[in-house]
């Protein structure tokens, strides 16, 4: 039997034989969460708790009369566990978004995420939404990988440790900055990264990565050929996620707390890409992206106006300004 266990940091898909018992299932449940103690829920929508404890160490799990083959198990320590069932919220963000360092524009933020109905999944496809802090593209990894776990310097520290490690591969014609310069520099918290930070994280989580350009829905493939695969999107100064969500027929609104996400899929399924595609194709609609090449951007510190990121980028570092806004 499999069954995905999703604990604090993150999910996991473990396989059991039929004759496994409660205890390998407690054991299992320690080994990928970390957790001594904890509580477990299972079974969208009508979310229950699933009380190990009640039963013997060595009885079956096959007779505990709960079918777990294909279930998601939620394992938290209590108090976490309440207020994850509990929140729902996915009201996108109205704050500003980054350019570069410390600077912002505005204008992408759709009105409602758009969902995409996937009977083949019997469950939706949808937009999440991660925070404007110049982390979004480490956040929209780390959500996919580890649960969402705050790991950010860590994974800053991952791709500074890559590039280290591989000079050859990562010169600084590559980096367009020296190595040890780049290195100090991606893990500021205010910098942001891209297809060499996904090509990093892409091998480091042994996972296929694909990048959707909202502007022009190309696909961007890092790591290709791996047997799993996460789907990032990308709106041209800012990433977010793409999860399945378990829902009711038809299918067309997700109705699950986004712990029961699923943001890993079989690179194997086309249909993940087609409708992660479609769902790009909405925002597209919507005009969620920035086309940094071509837009207009007034300093809101010294009142001039650029056209395209770079302009604003060189007077930044020329400056150190880094208050920005779309010119009207």
């Amino acid at each position: 039997m499999r069954i995905r266990i999703r604990g604090p940091g993150g999910q996991t898909m473990v396989t059991l034989d039929d004759d496994a018992t409660i205890d390998d299932l407690r054991s299992q449940i320690a080994e990928k969460t970390g957790l001594a103690t904890y509580d477990v829920k299972y079974g969208y929508p009508n979310i229950k708790p699933l009380l190990l404890e009640g039963f013997l160490s060595d009885q079956r799990i096959v007779d505990l009369g709960v079918i777990l083959n294909g279930e998601q198990l939620i394992v938290s320590k209590k108090e976490d566990l309440i207020q994850a069932v509990s929140s729902n919220s996915d009201e996108p963000p109205t704050t500003k978004k980054p350019l570069s360092q410390n600077s912002h524009v505005g204008k992408r933020s759709p009105d409602d995420p758009p969902e995409v109905a996937s009977p083949q999944h019997s469950g939706t496809f949808v937009l999440r939404i991660m925070p404007d802090d110049n982390s979004c593209l480490f956040r929209a990894v780390s959500s996919a990988n580890m649960g969402g776990v705050d790991v950010m310097t860590e994974l800053r520290s991952v791709v500074a440790q890559a590039i280290q490690a591989n000079p050859d591969l990562y010169s600084e014609a590559v980096l367009e900055k020296k190595p040890d310069d780049y290195c100090r520099w991606i893990q500021n918290e205010d910098s942001w990264g891209g297809g060499i930070e996904l090509s990093i994280l892409s091998k480091h989580f042994d996972i296929e990565i694909c990048s959707i350009d909202v502007q022009t829905l190309r696909v961007d493939r890092f790591n290709e050929g791996r047997p799993l695969r996460c789907i990032l999107v990308y709106s041209g100064i800012h990433y977010d996620a793409i999860a399945l969500s378990p829902s009711s027929s038809p299918f067309t609104r997700t109705d699950a707390p986004p712990e029961f996400d699923t943001m890993v899929f079989d690179a194997q399924d086309p249909i993940v890409l087609e409708k992660s595609l479609e769902l790009c194709q909405v925002l597209q609609n919507k005009h969620y992206y920035t086309d940094t090449a071509s837009f207009h951007l007034h300093c809101n510190v010294c009142g001039r106006t650029f056209i395209g990121e770079k302009g604003a980028t060189q007077h930044a570092e020329q400056t150190g300004h880094a208050d920005f806004g779309e010119a009207g």
